[in-house]
């Protein structure tokens, strides 16, 4: 067709105003002046501006057009038969990229994202917001959305435009506080930022806060990703999952994916470590493994808590498939994916969410509330309504294109104290005038309902210090919702005794009792994690008295200790071989110790352990009822020794469990155990095979009463260690 045929002989220009309206007033609505437009009479007139340029062509129904220009600063027009549509022409782009023009197209979001995002519920925002590869009008491209209510104008700066904000406004949705555009012909692979205009006339370049892919850091523009396309591997783990309780077997291990394996001093990619970890940790027993935060984050020495995106697997280890492979393999392996999940505070890097768009957007506007002093992060402003749903879409996102199986939310104790970190006068009381923060309060309820209701079987697992009541008691009797509360007061507790050496614990018997008094007053996880063995602490090995037989002894009395108490066990990586250093972050654990006689002990005694832990039901099934665990001695604080039973009820099956806290050996030890006529001992950690000192129970006696009834029992007890017996009521 010849240009003839698609023309009309340009008449008159644009208004000026109009022009004037567009450079100089905020750039609101660019759409209103870019783009397909009718002019009436059977004619349209086609804007296109192209900052600085001279000469600009478009392509017309197949034909390449020159336009016209009608002003300096680059606004170029066509005036075309009203018969043109938007698929009939194309633009190019300052990159040279000749696509649809992305101002003749509807916005990509509708009123109702609009209403349910202000109202704090638009749990399926993932899809909406961010840089999203889409097919829109049927037009394949990418939308762009970002939240920014205070900005005088927002930009698309990328790849395709040279990084130059003038070249593609951004329209705003009103008062959503929005801002929106469709680019056609994008593919996975751009990047991509967004410059924006504060009310102050300031510039702020920033990553998008829903981005799903970003660059290797140091570098931190986002990148647009393709979120769909894999094939899932794992539809039997995932309806199984669905019914799953806590009357099951959890032994999580925890892993810091940068250090857990390399390639020399490269970091392995996502799927590499998937294959690695699934055989491992089904060859060691372990049923779930927990990710410290692998959500972007641009400093390697955060271990990842210190997060700038909250939708996008950190590129340090491969891409968004990668990942999807990396959870989808452990599925295989019937091993659950627990993520850490850091929902309490953000960095104040320039480039992410810290004062957005010129203001305190996700943030508390006042230091008092707005920034913890003991990090120097700041604290997300969880009374809003946009803020609140932007978390909660992040824990749902991972939910739901990764299949992850649980979330551990970090330092939650930080979100429910006004005061946490703070001294007398720098923190503002509540309405009520206590240090409850009850914004974040309702933040948790809402997040731990929604998740449960769209997952069910996800875990939710609160790191808690305190004493906060009812976090994991149902949402209906005033908890906070979650499924498993970190027992921090048990694992100090527990600590402080083991690194004594066995001659002063006896004074201390206390430290391994009192924490039945509360044991059954939440759903606990006992935990030995990362962050146990660093800045100062010792690895587990390392904390352990005496030489070093002993050293070994203890820590595999303390791991077994753990599997016996009540509560679901974590275990941090390197613990379960006896690294003797403390963790570095920066290299792999130093796993050529699995070459010496006591690590491989250690290593084989924990991986069976595991297995005890899984085929014994008295060990799991009733971890948080006081139905299923009894005390049979508790108050031999002299010969530092602990005795109960595990058990089941309406079940045959009852465990007694005995640890021997000192390197003496007790030849004939009594137990008060009643109604019990015969025991038989079904694992020890002092076997010669995990380098104990091979002081095994052939044979335990149970002895009566006058009266013919069991009473007490004779065993046994080697030193530094655990005894477990399958028990027989008479």
């Amino acid at each position: 067709m010849s240009q003839q045929n698609i023309l009309e002989r340009h008449v008159e220009k644009t208004p000026k105003a109009v022009l004037e309206d567009f450079f100089e007033k905020g750039l609101h609505n660019p759409h209103a002046v870019l783009g397909l437009h009718p002019l009436g009479n059977g004619k349209s007139v086609i804007r296109v501006f192209r900052p600085g340029a001279k000469v600009m062509h478009i392509e017309i129904l197949g034909t390449i057009v020159e336009m016209r220009r009608v002003h300096v600063k680059g606004m170029f027009e066509v005036i075309v038969a009203d018969t043109v549509t938007y698929k009939d022409y194309r633009v190019y782009h300052s990159s040279g990229l000749l696509a649809h023009d992305p101002y003749s197209f509807w916005p990509t979001l509708g009123d109702i994202d609009q209403f349910l995002f202000s109202k704090g519920v638009h749990y399926d925002l993932h899809w909406k917001m961010g840089g999203r590869l889409i097919d829109h009008q049927g037009v394949k491209g990418a939308s762009f959305a970002v939240w920014a209510p205070s900005a005088k104008a927002v930009s698309l700066v990328a790849d395709c435009n040279h990084w130059d904000g003038r070249c593609l406004p951004m329209r705003s949705m009103g008062s959503s506080g929005i801002w929106e555009l469709f680019v056609p012909g994008l593919e996975a692979g751009v990047l991509y930022k967004f410059e924006i205009r504060t009310q102050e006339n300031k510039t702020l370049i920033k990553t998008d806060p829903f981005g799903v892919s970003f660059e290797l850091r140091p570098l931190t523009a986002a990148r647009l990703a393709d979120m769909g396309g894999y094939q899932w591997n794992d539809e039997a783990w995932m309806e199984k999952r669905k019914t799953q309780s806590l009357s099951r077997p959890i032994s999580v291990y925890e892993v810091h994916l940068g250090s857990w394996q390399k390639d020399e001093w490269k970091f392995l990619n996502y799927r590499e470590l998937g294959d690695r970890l699934a055989i491992y940790c089904e060859e060691m027993g372990f049923t779930h493994v927990e990710l410290l935060p692998i959500a972007e984050h641009p400093l390697d020495e955060s271990w990842g808590y210190q997060v700038t995106g909250f939708f996008a697997p950190t590129s340090r280890f491969g891409s968004f498939q990668d990942f999807q492979y990396f959870v989808d393999v452990l599925h295989q392996h019937d091993i659950g994916v627990i993520l850490d999940w850091v929902p309490g505070h953000f960095p104040s890097d320039d480039f992410a969410l810290a004062r957005f768009d010129g203001t305190a957007l996700y943030e508390h506007a006042d230091v008092r509330k707005g920034l913890h002093p003991h990090w120097n992060t700041l604290i997300f402003n969880y009374g809003r309504h946009e803020v609140s749903n932007f978390l909660i879409c992040s824990a749902l996102y991972w939910l739901d294109l990764f299949h992850v199986d649980g979330l551990r939310v970090d330092a939650v104790a930080s979100m429910l104290y006004l005061d946490y970190g703070r001294n007398e006068g720098e923190w503002i009381p509540n309405r009520w005038g206590g240090k409850e923060n009850e914004e974040a309060i309702e933040f948790l309820h809402h997040a731990n309902s929604i998740i449960h209701k769209r997952f069910p079987g996800v875990l939710t697992i609160a790191e808690e210090s305190t004493s906060f009541c009812g976090v994991t008691h149902d949402l209906q009797g005033g908890g906070l919702g979650f499924d498993l509360k970190w027992n921090m007061g048990w694992m100090n507790d527990t600590l402080r005794y083991f690194e004594k050496d066995p001659i002063y614990r006896s004074y201390h018997q206390n430290d391994l009792t009192f924490g039945l008094l509360y044991a059954f007053s939440e759903k606990f996880a006992l935990v030995l994690s990362h962050d146990e063995v660093v800045h100062g602490k010792r690895s587990l090995l390392s904390k352990m008295p005496g030489d070093a037989w002993q050293r070994f002894a203890n820590l595999r009395l303390l791991i077994s200790y753990m599997m016996c108490q009540p509560g679901k066990k974590l275990l941090f990586m390197g613990g379960e071989f006896g690294q003797w250093d403390e963790w570095y972050s920066g290299a792999e654990l130093h796993w050529s110790l699995l070459n010496f006689p006591p690590h491989i002990g250690l290593h084989l005694c924990v991986q069976e352990l595991n297995q005890f832990y899984k085929t014994h039901s008295a060990l799991y099934a009733e971890d948080h009822s006081y139905h299923g665990f009894e005390w049979v001695s508790c108050s031999d604080a002299k010969n530092c020794v602990l005795a109960y039973l595990r058990k089941v009820p309406n079940s045959s099956q009852t465990l007694l469990c005995v640890h021997n806290c000192t390197p003496s050996y007790f030849e004939q030890y009594e137990l008060p155990l009643h109604h019990i006529s015969r025991i038989k001992e079904i694992f020890n950690t002092d076997d010669a095979r995990y380098g104990g000192s091979g002081k095994i129970n052939a044979l335990a006696t149970c002895y009566p009463d006058d009266h013919g009834h069991f009473v007490k029992a004779v065993i046994s007890l080697p030193p530094l260690a655990t005894t477990i017996y399958e028990v027989f009521w008479e």
